[in-house]
Parts: C-alpha cells; structure tokens; sequence
C-alpha cells in the first residue's frame, strides 16, 4: 500500500460516493450522490468513482451506478462484508482510501452512513461535514449558490479562488446556513442527506462503459470485534415521503382537533393520489410517527405538490420542502412565513377550508 499522508493534498484526485447497498440492493441515496458527484467530477476534470462493499453482488446491479454517472466502480467483495459491522466496512474503506487516495469522499447520512463516515474520517485523520444540503467546488457557481439562498454582498466579497469542496449545511438549529471547508487535510468528506440532492436521468451509455474493479480486502474475522447473529426487521409500515409525487403536510394548526386535522390531510392525499406528511410539531406531540416528518431534522422532499395544512414554516421546516415544485399553503396567520416560500397561499382555517377543497377537487376529476 501508498504511504498515506492525509496532509499531502497535492496527491488526492478524484471524486468517490459510498454506494449503499443492502441485502444486495443499491440504496437510492447512492444514485442521487453519483448525480451530485458527476457535477463536482466534471467541475475538477476528474473521474468519479462509486464504492460498494459486500459479498456476491449482482454485477448488472454494480454497472447500472455508470448511469448515473461513474467512470468507475471498485467493488470491494468479501463473505465478512456480507452484512454491515462498523469495524468491516471502516477497515474496508479506509485501506482502499489509503491506496488510491481520493480527493472527495461522498457518504449518505444513513443510519449506516452516519456511522461509517466519522470512524473513516477519525481513522483519516482528516474532516467530516455532516448532513450537507449543498456541495461546490467551483467558486462561480458557489457565488451564484450565494446570490439565491444568502443576504451576502456576493459581487463586494472577495472570494479566494480555489477548487476546496465548499460544504454547506444547517446550523444553529438551522437558523443559518454554514458553509464549511477543509483545506489541510483529504480526503475532504461529506456526508448528504436522502433526498436533499436530485438524481439524473439513468444513461444506458453510461451503465455500459463504466468500469468495474473488483477488490479483495486485507480483512479477517479478528478484525471485526462483533458477531451478527441475526438481523430482525420490524413489520412497521413507514410512509415513503422521498418518493412520493405530492405530499399534504400538518403542523401545529391542527391541534384545536388533531384527529380531524389528520383525517382530513389523509382525504386530501387521497384524491391528490399522494401522502401524509408532518412539521417536528406534530411527531414531538406524537400525533404522527416520525417517518412522517419533513424538515432539517426529518425528511428533505422534491414532490410536484407539497401542501401546508396550519404549518407556520420555520426555517427548519422549509428547509427540508422549499424546493418542491408548487407549495400550497393553509394558514390562518396571514403574516405566516410560510407564505413566503408557498406558490398559493390561502388565509383561512384549514378545517373550513380544507373540505371545500376536496369536493372541488372531486368536482373536478368527476
């Protein structure tokens, strides 16, 4: 193996995602990082690479990340890496990193990623940005990022010009946004949460070039310090709010009646053929589970619909729905800051309102 100097930025190249993967499925996550990392790769004229780890994967499966944008895949395949351990994967990862020495590091803020990126990076010796919304490495498209989510003076600041990997993600509760770099140390690694970055359309060309690099890890069993026994699933059925075309959301306005309130955003969903989603508000309250929820610290979501019932949209909220294609609005609070990210917006109670919507939209389709 290379002699790995994590100070040694000069000798990093490339952009790698962590390619989820789980009972031999490529997680959805791995697909919008790939679409995300084709940008930057292209930006840095550098080639992208996925990494997945496991044990006799379906190759068709390993190819089809080239349509979504990789050059090339190392498949790191071994019986240990079968299921995840935190030891497995981490040694796993961190040798391949210390080989070829990428220069970007992109990881799905998963239940598995969240725990894999940091023991990578303390075992790196080098930064993690958790939960990022935003990645740049060129500074005029980082200006431009600026000019629309920012107060910033961008054309009066004077920006240093180079290609670090500027990562932006919520702070302070998600009252600002920090934009975060790490210029000593590489590789310089991400984490991204599902749904926040949005997949490109699947290349056939692309999946039929891409190189596969098969890799036999330097991994035994005395390296993994636990023994997976046996993996129970709960028979819960979560909502898919990721995947979902619209989504009709409550909040905290519903609390006069929640039970109608959530009766009446699940008849909405239905004729709008989509589903129920919440504000942190009402899964504290535990009115809804939390799979439910929308916002910095639930769900980020791209519907075509996105409708607020009695949500007043704190920043916390917006930021996991601003970017959906037509947001509706229901407040009585006309000075609502939701109103101000909402395509239509409607002043009334959402009880008298939301009814008349339903047969109209019944109306309609009839």
């Amino acid at each position: 193996m290379a002699e790995f100097n994590a100070m040694d930025t000069a000798a990093f190249k490339g952009v790698w995602v962590f390619c989820e993967q789980r009972e031999g499925q490529i997680q959805t996550i791995s697909y919008q990082l790939l679409s995300e990392g084709r940008k930057l790769a292209n930006d840095l004229g550098v080639e992208l690479c996925g990494v997945v780890m496991g044990s006799e994967l379906n190759e068709d499966y390993i190819k089809a990340l080239g349509g979504y944008g990789a050059d090339r895949v190392y498949y790191i395949d071994s019986p240990l890496l079968k299921d995840y351990t935190t030891d497995g994967y981490a040694k796993a990862l961190c040798d391949l990193i210390m080989d070829k020495k990428p220069e970007i590091m992109l990881i799905g803020a998963t239940n598995l990623g969240r725990d894999l990126g940091p023991r990578c990076a303390a075992r790196l010796h080098t930064g993690l940005t958790a939960d990022c919304t935003h990645l740049d490495v060129d500074v005029e498209k980082y200006k431009d990022f600026l000019r629309t989510t920012s107060n910033i003076d961008v054309d009066n600041t004077k920006f240093e010009e180079n290609t670090n990997l500027k990562m932006t993600r919520p702070a302070f509760g998600g009252h600002l946004m920090a934009t975060i770099i790490c210029p000593r140390f590489r590789p310089q690694m991400s984490t991204v949460r599902p749904g926040v970055m949005q997949t490109q359309a699947f290349d056939e060309v692309g999946a039929a070039k891409v190189v596969v690099e098969k890799v036999t890890p330097e991994l035994t069993a005395d390296d993994i310090h636990v023994e997976i026994l046996d993996i129970k699933k709960s028979a819960k059925k979560l909502v898919d709010l990721i995947g979902a075309d619209v989504v009709v959301s409550v909040g905290r306005g519903i609390s006069s009646d929640v039970d109608k309130g959530i009766a009446l955003a699940e008849e909405l969903a239905g004729v709008l053929g989509g589903v129920v989603g919440a504000s942190r508000a009402v899964t504290d309250e535990g009115w809804l589970s939390s799979d439910h929820q929308v916002g910095q610290t639930g769900k980020t979501v791209h519907p075509r619909i996105y409708v607020a019932l009695g949500i007043s949209g704190a920043i916390q909220h917006v930021a996991g729905m601003q970017d959906s294609e037509t947001i509706i609005a229901i407040n009585k609070n006309e000075s609502a800051p939701i109103f101000d990210v909402a395509s239509y917006g409607i002043v009334g109670d959402l009880f008298k309102v939301v009814p008349e919507l339903i047969k109209e939209i019944r109306a309609a389709k009839a």
